[in-house]
């Protein structure tokens, strides 16, 4: 089973207006309201893809009520670990060709609530995978992530990562099976500059073999991406297309990668299914579905090195 881990989500409110004004009466021409959070995210999308997984990690109140009953109405099993505080709700506003983000306040996270969540990984063994992902609770340490992956190794049960900054430099250091940096974050990782291909490659090598990190998927935006690990060194074309959508286009290449690599085992197969599944929610107005991913695959070409 896959499990997916959400230690910090949130309701989006997206809201559409004709033009943005500072300071005055802004009238919405739409809004929708839907389960946010980088974890939920890749749960979302697996489901799409035709795969089946289990949502972990913190809500309370009645916005963390909306996020379980918006999973429980789409078929997605969930176990949440349930706070006295109400999950954040995060506000993106959108006029014209600009999104205007506002980030909510993340609740309490107490570290009687921390232990539930780390009680529910007893359960896991060697055929469970868990994603972690988004950022963290300021409540939370930074070395979170890097403790939960340590106790899954213990277990036997396979890591995958998907974060940023001091979160994933952390968390680097207790090998989690997969990561997913773009070449900014790989860059920050080491402290140095990156200039070409060549040094994301040798970064990206020293991630594999110095942190046994088996997969390293470098992201670079329109430019495709380069894979580094147990299937080898190779560069991916990224589809051509409108972009469209960006929120949630790194989860669905988290999603398809785990996908695709549960059913043929096949690191280079797998990350080509999470390209395209990436470009597939960026040129759409939200997640993927698996006939588009389908649809761009044949674009994904791989150069190896």
């Amino acid at each position: 089973m896959i499990y997916t881990v959400t230690l910090n989500p949130a309701i989006d409110y997206v809201v559409q207006v004709d033009q943005f004004t500072a300071g005055g009466l802004n009238r919405s021409k739409a809004d929708y309201k839907e389960a946010g959070g980088k974890g939920i995210n890749v749960s979302r999308v697996l489901q799409r893809l035709g795969g089946e997984s289990t949502a972990l990690g913190f809500v309370g109140g009645f916005t963390g009520k909306f996020i379980t009953d918006y999973l429980t109405e789409t078929g997605i099993s969930h176990d949440f670990v349930q706070l006295q505080a109400d999950t954040r709700i995060n506000l993106k506003m959108k006029s014209g060709n600009e999104e205007t983000e506002v980030n909510g306040v993340s609740p309490q996270i107490e570290p009687a609530d921390y232990q539930q969540l780390l009680d529910k990984f007893k359960q896991l063994n060697q055929e469970d995978v868990v994603v972690l992902a988004g950022s963290l609770p300021a409540s939370l340490a930074p070395n979170t992530y890097r403790e939960i992956v340590a106790h899954l190794h213990e277990q036997g049960v396979k890591a995958i990562l998907d974060t940023s900054g001091l979160p994933l430099k952390e968390a680097i250091q207790a090998s989690p099976a997969f990561i997913k940096p773009n070449h900014h974050e790989l860059a920050e990782l080491f402290e140095e500059t990156v200039h070409g291909e060549e040094d994301i490659v040798r970064l990206a090598k020293r991630l594999h073999q110095e942190n046994k990190i088996q997969h390293v998927l470098i992201s670079m935006a329109k430019d495709g991406a380069i894979y580094v690990g147990e299937g080898g060194e190779f560069r991916l074309t990224a589809p051509v297309g409108q972009a469209v959508h960006s929120v949630g286009a790194g989860d669905s290449a988290v999603a398809g990668f785990i996908y695709k690599l549960q059913q043929t085992g096949n690191p280079q197969e797998a990350a080509q299914y999470a390209i395209a599944s990436g470009s597939a929610t960026a040129f759409s107005k939200t997640l993927c579905t698996k006939e588009e991913v389908v649809a761009l695959l044949p674009q994904v070409q791989i150069n190896r090195y």
